[in-house]
């Protein structure tokens, strides 16, 4: 080594002195010929060449005495690579013997055929092997799958067993990605105690948790099996930092926000503050499909201010709403968002649904959502092209689905209690107090004309009391159309979307081609109905009268079939739900009981008189009718007289004149 370093001294001063040499000829010698002193200066500094690739491979050259290495073959050069990856993971995984022996059982215990004997027996040994070390292999993909297996088929020790070992490291677990379905799978075989002492654990750290990808689906579950007391407590956290410390102010009967804060005394401010700093994070990332968000969100802007609550709806009105419809709270926050938004947003909100309005129409919650888009949006242009499209393409699904039929009967007949519950007619009134004074209030300088406002106080369905503002004589009526939802007139709107749209024409199309069906149908009778009838004000009867009627003879032709033709099932006067709904026709429209009456049952009376059938002949003579009371009675009074028509003790015929 010391050679070493004196040779390369000794060539770095050969070329400083090289270098001196050539600057003093430079000098002296100035007249020189340049290409004879590079020529001498370059066989100076040259350095002799050395083959070092040639070095490093000849050393691998085999020797006289030594025997050459055939090459591998693709299957040994296969195997020695496992081997190695094999050992790579011996190495890396503590654990990797064990999880080997676990997935072998795993894949005995979880077949279908195996007998429970066995299986038990099965998971008897691979918790036996796992004991004391759960913990550590609960985060790997393999053993999380045969923990989930063991504690779905396990007795409820070894559950309890395995349930204790896994306590101090809940947290951890609800956020990796394969130890949160082992976590799922515990809450939902957990007992009462166990579940209980899973939440408590959860306290202080809910809304971390919710930010969290993974770990707010532990949340979410666990406020889905928790009672009325455990989501509550999940939920207070969320509300104020003294609810999250003071475990004693959390447990209180109250579970509307605005009662615990009149109760509590905290300061409205700090609260607000509280959840927007809980709220936003969750929103920037796009975490909005879960019920105890959509719970806080409905509980802040019932108490939040106008700036507050217009960018909550600003920021949810697209295609997070969306993702949010599917249950009640969301939903409300749905109407919320279409009552409040601006037409920006309500075209947002609108462009978001493309794609989904099929889907979204079956769903019990995100049907009320459409619903209020239909009777609330001015935009009709929009709203037929990107809702009413959508819905035609698969009317007839529609129409005998429960929940889908309800944007075609809020069209037809709007704001029905027939066909909207109690919960659902509030959720569609539903509205922000600190919103409706703003909604349409022409700004004016408070400085210099200040206005003057009566409040009321009134309460919504949920319970919470809402201030309404009663503008004075000075509103215009321009600004109290839109705190009702639109400026355009509510028929003009209906008329545009049903009729004008052609939704109206294929919905008779519908019933026309499918009366029989629809009529014995228990959901699709009332859309048979509300269309037979030219919908709420008639609004069908100027445009399609001659397409109504085609209707009403279709459903007369059809009650006009002998009992024989229609063996195979109940005839129309005879099953339950068309029997009722015919009733219900012929009370309702002349038109089509002068229709029935002279195609189906002039002269066929007597053969109607047991049954279901007798509601619907009875219905002539209760008919507030005097045309239709007058077309029958020739017929059935005598069957009255006779005692083969029997009238409802409670209905007698109507007088006449």
């Amino acid at each position: 080594m010391a050679a070493k370093k004196q040779e390369s001294n000794n060539k770095s001063n050969k070329r400083k002195q090289n270098a001196d040499a050539k600057a003093n000829t430079d000098s002296s010698f100035s007249k020189r010929p340049k290409l004879a002193v590079s020529k001498s200066e370059n066989n100076q500094v040259k350095k002799p060449f050395k083959p070092f690739k040639k070095q490093n491979f000849s050393k691998f050259k085999s020797q006289p005495g030594e025997e050459k290495t055939t090459p591998l073959s693709k299957r040994e050069r296969r195997i020695h690579a496992k081997e190695l990856t094999e050992a790579r993971k011996k190495r890396r995984k503590q654990h990797y013997t064990l999880e080997h022996e676990l997935a072998r059982l795993w894949e005995k215990m979880r077949q279908r055929n195996i007998a429970k004997e066995e299986r038990s027996k099965i998971i008897s040994e691979a918790i036996l092997k796992m004991k004391g070390k759960i913990p550590e292999i609960a985060s790997s993909h393999v053993s999380s799958r045969v923990l989930q297996t063991c504690v779905k088929y396990c007795t409820q020790a070894e559950r309890d067993t395995v349930f204790d070992e896994l306590k101090p490291h809940y947290l951890t677990f609800a956020t990796n990605k394969y130890a949160i379905h082992l976590v799922m799978k515990m809450l939902d075989n957990a007992s009462k105690k166990q579940l209980a002492d899973f939440i408590s654990s959860l306290r202080g750290h809910a809304a971390s948790l919710l930010r969290h990808t993974v770990g707010s689906i532990v949340i979410e579950h666990a406020y889905q099996l928790g009672n009325a007391a455990q989501k509550q407590e999940l939920l207070m956290e969320l509300y104020s930092t003294e609810l999250q410390l003071f475990k004693d102010l959390s447990s209180m009967k109250e579970s509307r926000l605005s009662d615990v804060i009149l109760k509590l005394n905290l300061q409205k401010g700090s609260v607000l503050r509280h959840m927007a700093s809980v709220i936003q994070p969750i929103l920037e990332k796009g975490i909005v499909d879960h019920s105890i968000i959509h719970r806080v969100l409905i509980e802040y802007l019932s108490i939040a201010g106008k700036t507050s609550a217009a960018e909550i709806i600003q920021q949810l009105s697209g295609p997070l709403l969306v993702r949010m419809i599917h249950t009640k709270d969301g939903s409300q926050i749905g109407i919320l968002c279409v009552k409040h938004g601006s037409a920006k947003e309500r075209k947002k909100i609108v462009k978001g649904l493309k794609g989904t309005v099929g889907k979204t129409a079956h769903f019990q919650y995100g049907s009320l959502v459409l619903a209020c888009i239909v009777s609330t949006i001015d935009d009709t242009k929009l709203v037929t092209k990107a809702v009413i499209r959508e819905l035609q393409s698969i009317l007839k699904e529609l129409v005998l689905d429960k929940n889908g039929r309800r944007p075609l009967l809020q069209l037809l007949n709007p704001n029905c209690t027939r066909y909207f519950s109690p919960d659902e007619m509030a959720s569609l009134s539903l509205s922000i107090s600190s919103l409706n004074a703003m909604q349409g209030e022409l700004e004016i300088n408070s400085e210099t004309k200040p206005l003057k406002h009566e409040e009321s106080s009134v309460k919504d369905n949920n319970g919470r009391e809402v201030t309404m503002e009663k503008p004075d004589d000075s509103t215009s009526p321009e600004t109290l159309q839109l705190i009702e939802g639109g400026k355009k007139d509510p028929s003009i709107r209906r008329q545009e979307l049903l009729v004008g749209s052609g939704l109206a024409e294929n919905l008779i199309d519908i019933c026309i081609e499918n009366a029989g069906e629809l009529l014995r149908s228990n959901f699709g009778k009332e859309v048979l109905y509300e269309v037979a009838t030219g919908g709420s004000g008639g609004i069908l009867q100027e445009t399609l009268g001659d397409k109504l009627n085609t209707l009403h003879e279709a459903i007369a032709t059809l009650a006009a079939k002998s009992k024989s033709e229609e063996s195979d099932k109940d005839h129309v006067l005879e099953n339950f739900h068309s029997s009722r709904t015919i009733r219900k026709l012929v009370f309702e429209s002349s038109m089509f009981a002068t229709t029935l009456w002279k195609k189906a049952l002039k002269g066929k009376c007597e053969q109607w008189t047991q049954g279901h059938s007798v509601k619907v002949i009875c219905a002539f003579l209760e008919s507030s009718d005097a045309k239709v009371r007058k077309l029958a009675k020739e017929e059935l009074q005598p069957l009255i007289d006779s005692g083969t028509l029997k009238l409802p003790e409670k209905r007698q015929p109507a007088n006449e004149g």
